[in-house]
């Protein structure tokens, strides 16, 4: 906790860390439960959304929200026409609209103190680090998953993917079929606007002051080990079932 001085009288702020999903069923979920663990213990936890997605969220006790800006806040990415239009104007609009949410606090009683962001919008942690604010990135995939992509993005792994790679350069690794192999992968040309945001998820992690990972450390745990020995990512692991964060 710090101490802040409003209107001559000082006040004890606790931390307050705004979390920023991707817009998708299946990112929203892990960061809202993240942003409620964080609320039960004692922390300002505030849910930047975008205002399409916001008409799906019911009141949340002990978690506020507020709307972020994608550029369609009518109809949401379907409104572009184009994922690289979307993702590009989300950027765009999704850094305002942060840097405002940041803004609007600074001189209120709970100033944002930290930014976990979802790992696909790592534009987030560059309005972070404008703020002299801490950053953290979450990785809603498995630990598996995050691997594959960042042994591509780090060129350790070529593509079009082949399983003997993911072998050889992660020994931890299961051995994989071809079709268990993510599609961005196997056929980078079938989605190459969503295959340059999956790898532009590494585009500034060394600035993150923490790496979470969506997963269960007793199913991952070798994963995980291999990763941190090679220098690539050092997870810190959430296991929602269990509402605990192991670091």
């Amino acid at each position: 906790m710090s101490e802040k001085t409003i209107n001559g009288i000082e006040h004890v702020a606790k931390p307050h860390v705004v979390v920023i999903p991707y817009p998708s069923q299946g990112h929203i979920n892990p960061l809202l439960q993240f942003a409620k663990r964080l609320a039960s213990k004692g922390i300002k936890a505030t849910l930047a959304t975008t205002k399409y997605t916001l008409s799906s969220f019911s009141t949340l006790q002990n978690v506020n929200i507020e709307p972020i800006s994608d550029g369609f806040d009518d109809d949401g990415s379907p409104q572009a026409g184009s994922e690289e239009l979307f993702l590009k104007l989300f950027k765009l609009n999704g850094s305002n609209s942060l840097a405002k949410i940041i803004e609007t606090h600074q001189k209120s009683p709970y100033p944002v103190s930290c930014v976990v962001y979802d790992a696909f919008l790592p534009w987030a942690l560059d309005v972070a680090k404008e703020y002299g604010l801490v950053g953290a990135a979450f990785f809603t995939n498995s630990a598996a998953v995050c691997s594959i992509f960042s042994c591509v993005s780090h060129g350790l792994i070529e593509l079009p993917l082949k399983p003997d790679d993911v072998r050889d350069n992660l020994p931890k690794m299961p051995l994989f079929k071809d079709n268990d192999m993510p599609t961005f992968l196997r056929k980078p040309q079938s989605y190459p606007a969503y295959l340059s945001m999956k790898l532009s998820q590494f585009s500034n992690l060394h600035f993150a002051n923490w790496i979470f990972c969506n997963s269960f450390e007793d199913l991952e745990l070798e994963v995980c080990t291999i990763l941190v020995y090679i220098g690539i990512l050092n997870f810190a692991q959430i296991s929602q079932s269990q509402h605990s964060i192991n670091s």
